[in-house]
């Protein structure tokens, strides 16, 4: 399989962390990679159906080949469990945005009225996916109080796959934001970058993005 690395993967809800080994037989030893799932967004490729794609908070991107779709759905259900955990987790031990009065950079004093405004379309944004996360738990319920016959039920595929692809979109647009409002808090603490000088000396003003394709 051209382009494709062969790599046994292991979850472990507890931490969050997919590990891989390059064989089942190194699983007892340290892995060779690991991949942090809080915040992370799993989706499905749409090249074929046994890829997807797990993208990490810290920016870099796996691409994952399972070995038929059946595999492939249990491992996203699983990894999208296990990402959406940690990042409920993460917020509730994170309080909540403040609001734009009550903004001050670092040294106590006011923001900057460009971050103030980031700050506002992130709250902005929250009560739109509040309100869409009403709406697809009526639109749920509703499905299921469809009759078990009939010419419209319940358990339609296409009404399940409506179902399990409006709830991956709201996972996904969630966690989307709760990486932007890290990466802004994030930015507010430590400043911003103004030149690639300070990024080579600045650590804190890198980033590392790369991208890594494996088989399970």
């Amino acid at each position: 399989m051209k382009g494709w690395q062969f790599r046994w993967f292991i979850l472990d809800p507890k931490t969050g962390i997919l590990n891989y080994y390059l064989s089942e037989g190194e699983s007892r030893q340290t892995p060779r990679g690991w991949i942090h799932l809080e915040s992370a967004v799993i989706s499905p490729s749409d090249e074929d159906s046994n890829t997807f794609t797990v993208n990490s908070s810290s920016g870099e991107m796996f691409k994952l080949r399972a070995q038929d779709a059946r595999a492939r759905q249990e491992w996203v259900n699983r990894l999208r469990a296990v990402a959406e955990l940690h990042a409920m987790a993460v917020a509730h031990n994170n309080p909540p945005l403040l609001p734009r009065e009550h903004v001050t950079s670092g040294n106590g004093g006011l923001q900057s009225s460009s971050t103030l405004a980031v700050w506002d379309a992130f709250s902005a944004v929250k009560d739109h996916l509040f309100r869409a996360e009403q709406s697809n738990f009526l639109l749920s319920r509703a499905i299921d109080d469809l009759p078990n016959c009939g010419d419209v039920r319940h358990v339609d595929n296409d009404l399940l796959l409506l179902k399990a692809a409006s709830h991956a979109m709201l996972l996904s647009l969630s966690q989307c934001l709760y990486i932007l409002q890290h990466q802004q808090s994030t930015a507010s603490e430590v400043g911003s970058c103004k030149s690639s000088k300070a990024n080579s000396e600045n650590p804190n003003c890198s980033s590392s993005h790369s991208k890594k394709k494996f088989v399970l």
